[in-house]
């Protein structure tokens, strides 16, 4: 028999390694409720099922090393560790996640794996635990837990007859332990069970007499009741137990693309809720049997595809290509419309290009929704992160999640784990107090770490905020001084918000000492810049003694955008029109100077202005009228000096490389329908490099825009291996 082709074992491995981190995930996630609820031994179970199915995936791909460890893990869940010992089961589980993390890591990179015999030390010494030879002998007096561990394809079968409305059932029977010939017995209850109905999954399979498990465990279709199935497999001197289940069909869902399922256990059978058997436990017993739950029944996983998130950006960017050809069309039938206002056809021209509009409106926000998962997906991460950060600090922390189901893009998610992982760890760091002082503070001895996400707007919010100590201003005054950054007298003319954006400079730290977790002053500038390249911002606001609350404002995507043109020196430029609050018109008479700063009073209110073209000169300049475009950044607001405004549009984003246009003022460009190209400026950017710079250097961001605006069309217009003559 031959193998997979290259090419399916390839697709197969991409398979693996997608649902082994969705396995990792629900492997961290138990392990970790199982230290908040020792005695839930269904965790145990979920534990046992999660690590079952890395082992069969891994051994299926040929990673031998991974399977083999899984295995012996497996054998030890096996072994049903008792309550006595939940804590050191959850320590191993989740070093096991590192270790099984760790070799995933080394099988897509084609490297060799490194030997786990630390985590083989501590999988022996647990299986060797009093508690766990407690339980190898209370299971000759009790059934072991049911798992049902399916295969996909058993699972398939299963599922297309509770499709069809047959009835199927979960059977379990116990071989008397007491039994003289548990082979013979094995092969009665086969025969019971084969007569009983179609058997569409069966472990140990028929034969296999070196298998030494007194449990039996089918899924057949049946037309017998429960009552009646369980007298048939309960065979007098053989069979001590017999558990009957009955399975539920899962309910429909609707078809979609799933990026990455929520941690969930691994897709075999769910457990149902009804159970019966024939025998109650012993007196003085645990109850093996698994607690009631909701009925879930068996997850319809032939509606969930997976596709590749490459394969959905080509669709959006044909989608993107589409919307220019529609803005060609329109400025097509509006010039037809002035040249022939009489002509008939005119009407007919408008109503197919009303109706195109609108489909190709519903095809971009139906491509749109593809892209979008919730940020739960980023959220699950973050709990083991938080106990092993708060075990390392000596901390008792405690993470409040909301707003999983708030949507995102799912590459601005995956750019934002790094930044909020710098924000968690440095609130864990330097924000929340020790046990001790938040006891003397008044406060409750463990502290509180909350995630939270939701929609503003077309924007989406996430915010992580603390109940810690806040962020001394004092301090960061000082160390903004004592660093050069700004002088004494500068100082003591901002506001506290501004005092405290100097921790997103790089290597600004206030930290005493350097530690593992804060002190490098690397981390913080990170999330400003990574928060800047997505087209987003990000804001402090901190109160001594009650906490800080860092608020990051991302866009929903970032493929296609409504955005306010302009023209600056016969440039065309376009921002997020999200990021207007409003347009003004005002006269250079308007414009005052405070200290070297051009400000603008805008209804009893001063404005700081940024001029993005040259000031005019000459004796007519005070009368020159020009638009001023409000914009907000951050908690910022910003009055932007333009010549001229030309119109909004609906514009695709085109990434620029590095080598086309070399500043981080322009976030990108775009095209519109009559062919001139349209640079869309990064806000925060501007925002940011003209607090930073000096009076008399601002002309500094008007030369890099205009200069950005001529390299890009150079280098658009230039044949590949010409050279470009730069101003």
């Amino acid at each position: 028999m031959s193998g997979p082709s290259d090419d399916r074992a390839a697709e197969l491995r991409q398979l693996f390694f997608e649902s082994a981190q969705e396995l990792l995930q629900a492997l961290n996630a138990d392990a970790l409720h199982l230290e908040q609820n020792p005695s839930d031994r269904e965790i145990v179970r979920s534990i046992r099922r999660t690590v079952h199915t890395l082992k069969g995936d891994s051994a299926a791909c040929g990673y031998r090393e991974l399977s083999e460890l899984a295995h012996e893990f497996e054998d030890v869940l096996a072994l049903e560790v008792g309550p006595g010992s939940p804590t050191e089961l959850a320590e191993v589980a989740l070093a096991a996640a590192d270790v099984f993390e760790a070799m995933l890591a080394s099988y897509r990179e084609g490297t060799s794996v490194k030997p786990a015999d630390g985590l083989r030390e501590r999988i022996q010494k647990l299986a060797q635990q009093p508690e766990a030879t407690k339980s190898r002998g209370r299971k000759k007096r009790v059934a072991r837990s049911l798992h049902f561990a399916w295969s996909e394809y058993e699972q398939l079968a299963i599922r297309n007859a509770l499709q069809q409305g047959r009835t199927i059932y979960q059977v379990s029977v116990l071989i008397d332990p007491h039994c003289a010939m548990p082979v013979a017995g094995r092969q009665l209850v086969h025969n019971a069970l084969a007569a009983a109905g179609e058997i569409f999954a069966i472990r140990p399979e028929p034969g296999a007499s070196h298998n030494s498990s007194r449990t039996i465990e089918a899924a057949l279709a049946s037309e017998l009741s429960v009552q009646q199935l369980q007298g048939k497999c309960h065979i007098p001197s053989i069979v001590a137990k017999v558990t009957v289940e009955a399975l539920q069909p899962a309910r429909s869902r609707g078809a979609k693309v799933a990026a990455a399922p929520s941690p969930a256990p691994p897709p075999e059978l769910a457990m149902p809720a009804a159970a019966c058997a024939n025998e109650a436990p012993e007196s003085g017993t645990t109850s093996e049997s698994p607690p009631p739950a909701p009925t879930a029944g068996i997850p319809s996983m032939e509606n969930i595809l997976r596709v590749d998130a490459e394969r959905i950006d080509n669709v959006l960017n044909l989608v993107g290509e589409l919307i220019i050809g529609k803005s060609m069309l329109h400025q097509t039938v509006a010039e037809f419309s002035r040249r022939y206002p009489k002509e008939a056809l005119r009407n007919r021209f408008s109503d197919a290009m009303a109706f195109q509009s609108r489909v190709l409106n519903d095809l971009q926000r139906a491509v749109m929704k593809i892209r979008m998962v919730p940020v739960e997906q980023l959220f699950r991460r973050f709990p083991r992160i938080v106990r092993d950060v708060a075990r390392q600090c000596g901390k008792d922390v405690e993470l409040v999640l909301s707003g999983q189901d708030t949507d995102l893009d799912k590459s601005i998610l995956d750019c934002l784990a790094e930044p909020l992982t710098h924000v968690v760890r440095n609130a864990i760091g330097h924000g929340i107090e020790s046990a001790e002082e938040r006891v003397k503070a008044g406060k409750e001895p463990r502290g509180t770490i909350t995630l939270d996400a939701y929609h503003q707007g077309n924007q989406v919010m996430v915010e992580v905020s603390d109940d810690g100590r806040g962020i001394d201003v004092e301090k960061v005054r000082a160390k903004a001084i004592a660093s050069g950054l700004l002088t004494s007298a500068q100082c003591a003319e901002l506001s506290e918000t501004e005092i405290l954006e100097f921790i997103f400079r790089p290597g600004f730290s206030t930290a005493e000492q350097v530690t593992e977790i804060s002190g490098r002053g690397v981390g913080m500038d990170v999330v400003q810049s990574v928060l800047h390249r997505l087209k987003g911002s990000v804001t402090v606001e901190s109160r001594s003694g009650q906490g800080t609350r860092f608020r990051l404002k991302l866009p929903l995507t970032l493929a296609i955008i409504k955005a306010l043109m302009f023209t600056i020196e016969n440039r065309l430029y376009a921002i997020p029109l999200n990021a207007v609050a409003e347009i003004a018109r005002a006269t250079e008479a308007d414009v005052h100077q405070v200290d070297n700063h051009e400000v603008l009073q805008l209804r009893n209110q001063i404005l700081p202005l940024v001029r993005l073209g040259h000031a005019p000169s000459g004796p007519d300049s005070l009368h020159r009228k020009f638009f001023l475009l409000v914009t907000t950044a951050g908690d910022k607001k910003l009055g932007l000096i333009v010549d001229g405004l030309a119109g909004e549009e609906e514009l695709v984003i085109k990434a620029l490389d590095d080598q086309v246009v070399a500043t981080e003022l322009v976030s990108g460009a775009s095209i519109l329908g009559d062919g001139r190209v349209v640079l869309i400026l990064n806000l925060a950017a501007i925002v940011e490099r003209v607090s930073r710079m000096r009076p008399q250097d601002a002309g500094a961001v008007v030369s890099g825009l205009l200069f950005s605006h001529s390299e890009y069309q150079a280098r658009r217009s230039t044949p590949p291996g010409s050279t470009v003559v730069e101003p």
